[in-house]
């Protein structure tokens, strides 16, 4: 569903190796957490990934489909959430999804069930008609995802998702993620809450310093550990070695 091969990009002309050469291949019906201290090339990544940021080598595929020679195909299969809401304050919750729902031409029935069922999973029908602006960050990132699922993508990416949530709403979105996998489609997630991850991925990356330092199943994780008890002894042996 999403293949990264030999994705390298470099900043201050050539100086700062932000990702180096790191090649991933996540599959469909599979939740992909995608784990790294600050500054290991993440959200670098991520922005490759979803045609934000131009690598400077290498080719990025989403079903097949070469995110730069084809980017507006490529975009219908996918939905990305960052770590940051980048919604229009000036608009009222309402107006922001159905500018969304056109975007991905969602038929007015569609769409409207669809918002329906979502602004109820995370508690946002009291405040939909209201100016985006007046929401908290819980609130507009609620919105974000939202936003996120209308179109049903086939491959859902976000970028520190939990980020803002309460526990019942980083509950819901956690049966979400499930749900999207259950029906063949992918989901690639960053985050810092490691337990999740542990909980969560079927399978994990870990990287460090721009490079890919671990990949696999969490049982496959440990068999390349000294302390194996959780993802957080793995993860910290394993970036702190590097």
């Amino acid at each position: 569903m999403l293949k990264l091969q030999n994705i390298s990009k470099t900043y201050s002309k050539g100086k700062v190796k932000a990702v180096d050469d790191i090649s991933l291949h996540i599959n469909p019906g599979e939740i992909f957490g995608f784990l790294g201290p600050n500054g290991a090339g993440k959200t670098t990544t991520i922005n490759m990934m979803v045609g934000l940021l131009k690598p400077d080598s290498g080719n990025i595929y989403i079903d097949g489909i070469d995110i730069w020679q084809n980017p507006v195909q490529a975009k219908k299969q996918i939905s990305f959430v960052p770590d940051t809401p980048e919604i229009y304050d000036k608009l009222k919750g309402i107006e922001y999804l159905n500018f969304i729902a056109d975007v991905y031409d969602i038929p007015k029935d569609v769409r409207q069930e669809r918002m329906e069922k979502y602004l109820g999973i995370f508690n946002l029908k009291n405040v939909v008609g209201d100016i985006i602006g007046s929401y908290s960050h819980g609130m507009k990132q609620k919105l974000s995802l939202i936003s996120a699922l209308i179109h049903e993508p086939k491959l859902f990416i976000l970028d520190e998702p939990m980020v803002g949530l309460d526990p019942k709403s980083s509950f819901q979105l956690k049966e979400i993620m499930r749900q999207r996998c259950d029906e063949e489609k992918t989901v690639f997630f960053s985050t810092h809450v490691l337990e999740v991850a542990e909980k969560l991925c079927d399978r994990i990356a870990i990287i460090n310093k721009g490079k890919i330092i671990a990949l696999g199943t969490m049982e496959e994780l440990r068999s390349h550990a000294v302390e194996k008890e959780s993802l957080e002894n793995i993860f910290l042996e394993l970036t702190e070695n590097e």
